[in-house]
């Protein structure tokens, strides 16, 4: 049975710019669907101009690992996931509400999450930071 985590905006950046993620992505990818919010994608593409223009660096190159991770990490609509609003805003309004999306995912489909965000320690899901996350996606 495929394993399925759902991943934060961080997370797709990190899986665009910097290697562990993308490393890890490739390592697992035959026995885990790694999904997130369209709008995370949305997110990515807002922030990552941002980052490389404070780094000095252009966007062209980074385009087309954008491009793959979507075949990679699979943006899922929010009516897949939207009667799980409600919920997932109580367990995320003291932190960053806007986080909504990723919790509401991650309920629906009774899955863990993936993120370097602290807001989503101690909401009730199971939260994988890319240092231990392979003790997830490795396990049987």
């Amino acid at each position: 049975m495929r394993k399925l985590i759902v991943l934060d905006t961080n997370i797709l950046i990190r899986a665009v710019l910097a290697e562990r993620v993308p490393n890890l992505l490739d390592k697992y990818n035959y026995n885990c669907s790694f999904v997130t919010p369209a709008s995370c994608y949305d997110e990515l593409n807002e922030h990552l101009p941002k980052i490389l223009q404070k780094r000095d660096l252009p966007l062209d190159p980074f385009l087309s690992a954008m491009e793959k991770l979507t075949k990679v990490v699979i943006p899922i609509a929010e009516e897949i996931y939207s009667e799980y609003e409600y919920d997932a805003k109580r367990r995320i309004q003291k932190r960053d509400i806007k986080d909504w999306t990723t919790v509401a995912l991650a309920l629906s489909l009774s899955c863990p999450i993936w993120t370097e965000d602290q807001d989503f320690f101690g909401i009730g899901i199971a939260t994988w930071n890319t240092q231990n996350v392979e003790i997830y996606l490795g396990s049987n």
